[in-house]
């Protein structure tokens, strides 16, 4: 993969040994080095991953003391966070207590 070095747009090959920016338009010669080169990024940890998938035995990150479960009053819960409207609107936290199980939601 190659970058601009006009815009840093991705550019993509055009006819022989050129390549093309997606976005400015900038034309370059094919760098073969770097066709061969690739980047990785680190490995995230399991504490940073959430299990999302459908019927998970998962219920969440604990909670620090700043919900009360409105059913038994208890001070701590597992919570989970979805995007549940548009981009621009903020995620839903969904709440189960830790004590009698109670899920219910929290909307910022």
């Amino acid at each position: 993969m190659q970058f601009c070095d006009e815009c840093g747009s991705m550019m993509h090959a055009a006819d022989g040994d050129e390549m093309v920016c997606s976005s400015c338009g900038a034309r370059v010669a094919k760098d073969e080095e770097k066709a061969d080169q690739f980047v990785t990024t680190e490995e995230q940890s399991g504490d940073e991953l959430i299990e999302t998938e459908e019927g998970a035995n998962f219920e969440g990150k604990p909670t620090a003391n700043d919900v009360t479960c409105e059913k038994c009053g208890h001070g701590k819960a597992w919570y989970t966070i979805k995007q549940t409207g548009s981009a621009d609107e903020p995620p839903t936290r969904f709440f189960k207590c830790q004590e009698c199980g109670y899920r219910w939601r929290e909307y910022n």
